[in-house]
C-alpha cells in the first residue's frame, strides 16, 4: 500500500478521484490497524465513506490530529483530493492497472507451469512423485487415499459457496504439493496446473493420471457410513464430452466475467467469488461422473489439475485488483461482512483440519508461469449489480447484459450435484452446473446455504419478447443429462430478469 507523502509536488491534486484509483492508498496498515481498534473500518470502501466526514475533519491540515504521527500527516493537497471526493458522491472507480511483467528478484519458492509445458524430465519427475504418493498406505496421512477424503468421503472437511472456498483449497494444494515433493528425488516438484479452456490434456490421459481405483471403500469409516463406493473406479466423459459440457455449462464465461470484478462479493450475490464458484462447479460437472460427485471427486487424479488452475484464476484476479495482501484485499470487500477474515481462530475462520486460518491465505508463496492480467481500460472491468446507492451516479447502457438469475432453488432436497436449464419458448438457451455431495442435509456446510441462486448473464435480444421457464436435471452417469427434477421439490424457485447498473 502507498505510503502518504506530505510534499505537495509528490501529491498532486487530484479533481475525479475514486476510492480504488486514489483514496484507499491514503490509509496505511497502521492506521487501519490503530483505527479498528477504535471501531473506525478505514480498510473498506464502505468504512471510509461512512466515516469520510470524520475522516476529513481529522486530517485535515494544519490543525489534523490524524494521523498521531507527523510522517503520516496529510497534505493540503491530500486533503482537497479526499474532499474532491466527497463531493463527487465516493465513487468507487478502478484500480490502477497491474504490472504486466514478473516482478525480479529471488526465484519464487513455488513456481507452477501448464502441465502441456513440462519438459519430458519435469513431467517424469511428476510421475514419480504421483506414484509415490498413491502407493503409499490407506492409512497414511500423507497417501493418496487420506488426503482425497478430505475434500469428500471419509472427512468431508471441504467448504464450498461461502467466503472461504478460495481459501480452504490454497492450504489443501500446498499439503498435496508437500506430500509429491516428500517422495524421495522429487523434493522440487510443483503441481502444474490444466487450463481448462483447452482440452484435457493427452499427458493426463495416461496411468498414473487416468483414473484411480480405490483401495478401500471411503465410505466405511464415514459419520454415519456411506454405501456404495466400493469397488470403485474414477469415471470421466470423453475429450469431445468434457468440452461441449464446459461451453454447455458456460465454464469459460463464467472465468471472464469473475476475472472482470472490481469486488470480492458475496456467493449469490455478485462480485469475483460469486462467478468463480459457478465456474468450478461447472468445471466439476463438465468433466465427469466422478467429479461432479463431491463424495469421491478428489480422487479422479484430473481434480488437483483443475483446482491449480482454480487458483491460479484467484491469484489472477487477486493481482489484477492489487488484493495479495490482507490490507489490499480488503479493499475489495465494499461493506461486505469481514468476519472470515478475522485474526482469531474460530467456527467463521478455521480452514480444517489444515491450521491456517482464511486471513493467512490471502497472501502465498505460490506463483504461476502464467497468470490472467487484464487491462483496466473503461470498460474492461466491471462493478454492476441490480441496485445501486441513490447518492452515486449511475447508468443502464445497452450493452449491458441482463442478469437472469433463478432465484430461491432449495438444494438441500436435490439428492446431488445438479443442473439447471433456462429455457426460452422452450428450447434451451443456457445451463448452469451447481456442485453438492448426493446427501446435502447430511452436510453442515451446506445446511448453511441451504437456498441458492443461480445467474445467467445473457444478451438482451436472448430473452425479449420470449417466454422463460427453467428445468432442473440430477445428472445420470450416462453421456447426458439425467432425470428432471420437480421444480415444486425444489422450493418452487422463481425466474427474476434485471438490467444491471453501474457507476456513471
Amino acid at each position: 500500500m502507498t505510503t502518504p507523502q506530505n510534499n505537495p509536488a509528490d501529491d498532486p491534486v487530484v479533481a475525479a478521484p475514486t476510492y480504488l484509483a486514489d483514496i484507499r492508498h491514503y490509509f496505511r496498515p497502521e492506521d487501519v490497524e490503530h483505527m479498528a481498534a477504535k471501531g473506525i473500518d478505514l480498510g473498506t470502501y464502505d468504512g471510509v465513506k461512512n466515516n469520510a466526514g470524520a475522516i476529513f475533519a481529522h486530517t485535515a491540515p494544519p490543525g489534523a490530529d490524524m494521523p498521531p504521527d507527523t510522517a503520516g500527516k496529510w497534505s493540503a493537497n491530500r486533503s482537497q483530493t479526499f474532499k474532491n471526493w466527497i463531493l463527487n458522491a465516493f465513487p468507487i472507480g478502478t484500480a490502477t492497472p497491474p504490472a504486466t511483467e514478473p516482478p525480479t528478484g529471488a526465484a519464487p519458492a513455488r513456481l507452477r507451469k501448464d502441465v502441456t509445458t513440462l519438459t519430458d524430465p519435469e513431467f517424469t519427475l511428476l510421475t514419480t512423485a504421483f506414484e509415490g504418493v498413491i502407493a503409499r498406505a490407506t492409512t497414511a496421512a500423507d497417501g493418496y487415499f487420506m488426503l482425497a477424503g478430505l475434500h469428500g468421503l471419509p472427512r468431508a472437511c471441504c467448504l464450498h459457496h461461502e467466503n472461504r472456498f478460495n481459501p480452504w483449497h490454497r492450504p489443501y494444494l500446498i499439503e498435496f504439493e508437500d506430500a509429491l515433493r516428500s517422495v524421495p528425488g522429487c523434493q522440487d516438484v510443483t503441481l502444474p496446473y490444466w487450463d481448462i479452456s483447452t482440452p484435457l490434456p493427452d499427458r493426463l490421459q495416461h496411468p498414473p493420471f487416468d483414473k484411480y481405483i480405490l483401495p478401500a471403500d471411503p465410505g466405511a469409516t464415514a459419520h454415519p457410513p456411506v454405501h456404495g463406493y466400493f469397488p470403485y473406479t474414477t469415471e470421466r466423459y470423453s475429450v469431445d464430452g468434457i468440452t461441449k459440457r464446459v461451453q454447455r455449462f458456460n465454464v469459460l464465461g463464467d472465468i471472464t466475467t469473475s476475472l472482470a470484478q472490481l469486488l470480492w462479493g458475496a456467493y449469490n450475490t455478485n462480485g469475483y467469488q460469486d462467478f468463480s464458484i459457478q465456474a468450478h462447479d461447472a468445471g466439476h460437472g463438465s468433466i465427469g461422473p466422478t467429479m461432479h460427485d463431491q463424495n469421491v471427486s478428489a480422487f479422479d487424479p484430473v481434480f488437483w489439475f483443475f483446482h491449480c488452475n482454480i487458483d491460479r484464476l484467484w491469484l489472477s484476479w487477486q493481482t489484477n485488483n492489487t488484493a495479495t495482501t490482507l490490507a489490499g484485499f480488503r479493499t475489495r470487500l465494499a461493506g461486505q461482512d469481514d468476519t472470515w477474515l478475522q485474526p482469531a481462530p474460530s467456527l467463521f475462520t478455521e480452514l480444517k483440519p489444515f491450521p491456517q486460518v482464511a486471513q493467512q491465505t490471502i497472501s502465498t508463496e505460490v506463483t504461476y508461469d502464467r497468470l490472467e492480467l487484464i487491462s483496466h481500460a473503461k470498460g474492461d472491468m466491471e462493478n454492476l449489480s441490480g441496485s445501486i446507492d441513490a447518492a452515486r451516479t449511475f447508468a443502464f447502457r445497452s450493452s449491458d447484459p441482463v442478469s437472469v438469475r433463478v432465484k430461491g432453488i432449495d438444494r438441500l432436497n436435490i439428492p446431488g450435484s445438479f443442473s439447471v436449464t433456462l429455457l426460452a419458448d422452450g428450447e434451451p438457451i443456457a445451463a448452469r452446473f451447481f456442485f453438492q455431495p448426493k446427501n446435502p442435509q447430511g452436510c453442515e456446510t451446506c445446511k448453511k446455504n441451504g437456498i441458492i441462486n443461480l445467474d445467467f448473464r445473457m444478451s438482451q435480444d436472448e430473452i425479449l419478447d420470449k417466454v422463460l421457464s427453467v428445468r432442473i436435471d440430477v445428472p445420470g452417469h450416462g453421456e447426458e443429462i439425467g432425470t428432471a427434477f420437480p421444480l415444486s421439490q425444489a422450493g418452487n424457485p422463481t425466474i427474476n430478469a434485471r438490467l444491471l447498473v453501474g457507476e456513471a
